[in-house]
């Protein structure tokens, strides 16, 4: 048996020979920092995977649309803001979007470094079967839940997202 299976194998919770001796360390099946990003890497993994194959969109690219969805005409700025993505990294999606015909840009009069983006009738389209897809995903996701604790599942996340701010605040 190779080291690489051996780690699938055993759970998280149980150290490696070598980490006996530690004083200290993360509980990553408690942790919750952690849980959230490996599940956040893990779904998006496997979107890749399908929204690249079947749609020719990243995850990023699929992430933009559906804030536009949500929020049609808004600023980059603004998607920035909600779904926690650098500039760099919203503006090469959306002049990638733009250059496909999926989005359009339209500047704000007197404002010559912001424009208004929506998505145009092709991206629109798109996003209606990505769409499909994505709530699909969702509802394996969380075959396992009953819907009291999905709904519970929702106000924990909206909580944590509404006070991500205060993480990194020095005590006071």
């Amino acid at each position: 048996m190779n080291a690489r299976s051996n780690l699938k194998e055993r759970p998280l919770s149980v150290p490696s020979e070598r980490a006996i001796d530690r004083k200290r360390a993360l509980d990553l099946e408690r942790y919750v920092p952690a849980l959230l990003i490996f599940l956040a890497n893990k779904t998006t993994l496997s979107a890749s995977r399908i929204y690249r194959k079947r749609f020719q969109v990243s995850p990023t690219e699929w992430r933009v649309m559906a804030m536009l969805g949500v929020e049609p005409e808004i600023t980059a700025k603004r998607i920035c803001d909600v779904i926690g993505f650098n500039k760099a990294a919203v503006s090469r999606t959306l002049h990638a979007l733009i250059k496909r015909g999926l989005v359009e840009a339209t500047p704000i009069p007197g404002n010559s470094r912001s424009s208004l983006l929506a998505l145009t009738e092709e991206g629109w389209e798109l996003h209606e079967q990505i769409l499909d897809v994505v709530l699909e995903r969702e509802t394996r996701l969380l075959a396992d839940f009953a819907p009291d604790e999905i709904e519970a599942l929702i106000d924990y996340m909206n909580r944590m997202h509404r006070t991500i701010q205060k993480m990194d605040r020095p005590k006071s």
